[in-house]
């Protein structure tokens, strides 16, 4: 099994569309057998659950996520835990004992904030979905 987490300094990366590394961890037998951190080489929301379907993960750990972005990570089998927070390393950690504390309706809370895009590669409002669940 392959786990990904969004990744920053050691720590979980806490917006998933912009994140530019990943710590990726092999496990074996329940327990971490490798880890490697890569780039994402600038992809955004959209090319990111493309990249980790190459890289043959099979689990995300990450903090905010946009609702387009979760649908495309189910689309491809890969299992989401998102609204964490912390080491990474820690966060496997806690993954692999059964008690990683997440939010099952993680959604993306920078609408607020004027920065020059979008949820998701999308404009809450503008679809069915919405955005995490809180749109139209």
């Amino acid at each position: 099994m392959r786990i990904a987490v969004t990744y920053e300094n050691g720590a979980i990366f806490q917006h998933f569309g912009h994140t530019e590394q990943f710590k990726l961890y092999d496990i074996e037998d329940g327990k971490v057998a490798a880890e490697e951190i890569v780039g994402t080489n600038g992809q955004g929301h959209g090319a990111l659950s493309g990249f980790l379907t190459e890289a043959g993960v099979e689990i995300l750990i990450c903090g905010g996520i946009g609702g387009g972005a979760q649908m495309a990570l189910a689309e491809a089998g890969i299992k989401l835990y998102g609204g964490v927070s912390g080491m990474a390393d820690d966060a496997v950690k806690a993954y692999l004992a059964g008690n990683l504390d997440f939010n099952p309706n993680v959604h993306c809370d920078h609408h607020s904030h004027d920065h020059g895009h979008s949820c998701g590669g999308h404009h809450c409002g503008e679809n069915k979905q919405g955005c995490g669940g809180h749109g139209a």
